[in-house]
């Protein structure tokens, strides 16, 4: 198994898929791809799920696991974020590889913005796409840069502790939902007495944690977080929409306070096919956008106040990304046309560019 999971590795996978009565699958440059060619039995997968359960309590339970998450490592391969789960009344388990080393922006090829997001003193941060978009390396490169050139109290809550933060100029505090605190609502609130600059939440899943987190802002603090949202505007109004309708105006004021960041993102395959680069739309809450959160029948217009503000602040839409890529020869047209979140609108720019 080590020895699949380390070629799968080498060649580039993000995730390993290991079901029973199925080969063992890589996601090899986006695409699920065969690693071998003989099929799994149920009581192979079972012992591989045992190999990878962490504690001898949870090993011993396995036949009564029916979805459970942790996070497995071994020398010379790497680590790796396992869900483990049952289909069919048998095992899967789906592993998605974290690289040893800490990412930065310059290796992301990240736009400068971020750096100034990065040292924002307070409000709240979010990084959204869908899973697999890569939310987790970003916020992990936020963090790194925080404590390359800040001296602060960083304390993440995650579900499992994904990259491994060493101490630089920042104390890296690092707990692991259901090992160091009961849950992220838990963790969260006891977060706010132990004196933290950053603090940085794995998902934030319910009205609950957003309420939490906009009281962590507010109290002056950098929070920093994930939403399995499409983009900023959406982001905005999914936010609102998870509390009662009689809650919402006073929601969307605090929001419009506390919200500093979005950072939008989808990963797309390189022209080169050399692995895949991630498109951002990166929204900044400026006086305008918060006019805009603040007035339910204009938030539709934040799509297009981000794209004038490319040049004054820094912001980008979708689109704009993707016409740089395009232009860039770092992705095919074809591939940013599929992405885009107004085709006709980016043919029409890329063929003006003439890009195409």
């Amino acid at each position: 198994m080590e020895q699949i999971i380390k070629t799968a590795v080498e060649r580039g996978a993000s995730d390993l898929h290991i079901k029973a009565g199925d080969v063992f699958r890589a996601r090899i440059n986006g695409r699920l791809t065969p690693l071998t060619k003989q099929a799994l039995t149920p009581e192979q997968t079972r012992s591989i799920a045992l190999e990878l359960l962490p504690t001898d309590e949870a090993r011993a339970s396995i036949d009564t696991v029916q979805d459970y998450d942790c996070s497995w490592g071994a020398p010379g391969i790497g680590r790796f974020r396992v869900s483990i789960f049952r289909q069919r009344s048998s095992f899967m388990i789906v592993m998605r590889v974290i690289p040893f080393d800490v990412p930065s922006f310059e290796k992301l090829a990240a736009p400068p913005v971020l750096t100034r997001i990065a040292e924002a003193e307070r409000g709240m941060v979010l990084v959204t796409g869908v899973t697999g978009s890569g939310k987790s390396t970003t916020m992990a490169a936020l963090i790194n840069h925080i404590n390359q050139h800040q001296n602060k109290h960083v304390l993440t809550l995650e579900n499992p502790i994904e990259f491994l933060h060493r101490d630089l100029q920042s104390s890296i505090t690092q707990r692991e939902i259901g090992v160091d605190t009961d849950s992220f609502s838990a963790g969260l609130r006891a977060a706010l007495r132990q004196d933290p600059d950053v603090i940085l939440i794995g998902e934030m899943r319910d009205a609950e944690m957003i309420d939490t987190a906009m009281k962590a802002a507010e109290a002056g603090h950098l929070l920093v977080s994930t939403l399995h949202t499409t983009d900023a505007q959406s982001t905005v109004m999914r936010m609102i929409a998870m509390f009662p309708a009689e809650e919402q105006d006073m929601v969307r004021v605090r929001l419009a306070e506390s919200l500093h960041a979005v950072i939008s993102q989808r990963l797309l395959p390189r022209a080169d096919g050399t692995g895949r680069v991630a498109a951002l739309e990166v929204m900044l809450v400026t006086e305008t956008i918060r006019e805009l959160m603040l007035d339910p029948d204009r938030i539709a217009g934040i799509r297009d106040v981000i794209a004038d503000g490319k040049e004054s602040y820094g912001m980008q839409t979708f689109d704009q990304h993707l016409e740089d890529l395009v232009c860039a020869g770092t992705v095919t047209y074809e591939v940013a046309l599929a992405a885009a979140s107004r085709p006709s609108d980016f043919q029409l720019r890329v063929k003006t560019l003439g890009a195409v």
